[in-house]
């Protein structure tokens, strides 16, 4: 049990990273955006290069931060049932979405786009505008790194469902943990 509470954490010191790193996109995508703006409208001239940077760094942040945002709990959930259900119940709901959405759409994604990645790559492929971004390839890899991060943090979520219906919520690590439980509509605990 200590060694996939081991695997876990490493997968969450993964997406925390690339999360922290690739979040700093978002400053750079303001700060293009705005001096494209400033270009177009005062100076009356404009780069198609940079039209596209801004664009190409969004697709590579928002791609690369979500199994960060899965980590942190950041995506939409329906919480009706979720939110004041037993640590248990959401163990079982976590890993029965995990097996059988969540990596199979990973999967799905993978397989899809390999071939169009590696086609991109194979030639190079820049943007379609003339003027503008070479290396549309890389920007096309982050499909790729998207569903291995999404995948990665699905594996962690599992394995903390395994930790907790096994008995070691423990073992969690700190950054996953379920809230505690929460005491049924009615209670006098709730009351209190």
């Amino acid at each position: 049990m200590r060694s996939l509470a081991w695997v876990a954490a490493a997968i969450c010191r993964l997406n925390l990273l690339v999360g922290v790193v690739f979040s700093w996109l978002a400053l750079g995508i303001v700060l293009v955006c705005f001096t494209v703006v400033v270009q177009r409208y005062v100076f009356a001239i404009s780069y198609v290069w940079m039209q596209d940077l801004y664009i190409w760094m969004n697709g590579a942040m928002f791609t690369a931060v979500a199994g960060f945002a899965l980590l942190r709990d950041d995506h939409v959930r329906v919480d009706i049932f979720y939110r004041p259900a037993r640590m248990r119940t959401r163990a079982i709901a976590d890993l029965a979405g995990v097996v059988v959405f969540l990596l199979p759409f990973c999967w799905i994604v993978y397989t899809y786009s390999m071939p169009f990645v590696s086609r991109a790559w194979g030639y190079a492929e820049a943007s379609a505008n003339v003027g503008g971004m070479p290396g549309l390839y890389i920007l096309k890899t982050f499909i790729i790194a998207f569903a291995v991060l999404i995948a990665l943090q699905g594996v962690a979520m599992a394995i903390r469902s395994i930790l907790v219906l096994g008995g070691r919520p423990d073992l969690v690590p700190a950054r996953m943990r379920y809230s505690p439980d929460r005491a049924p509509v009615g209670s006098h605990e709730e009351a209190a």
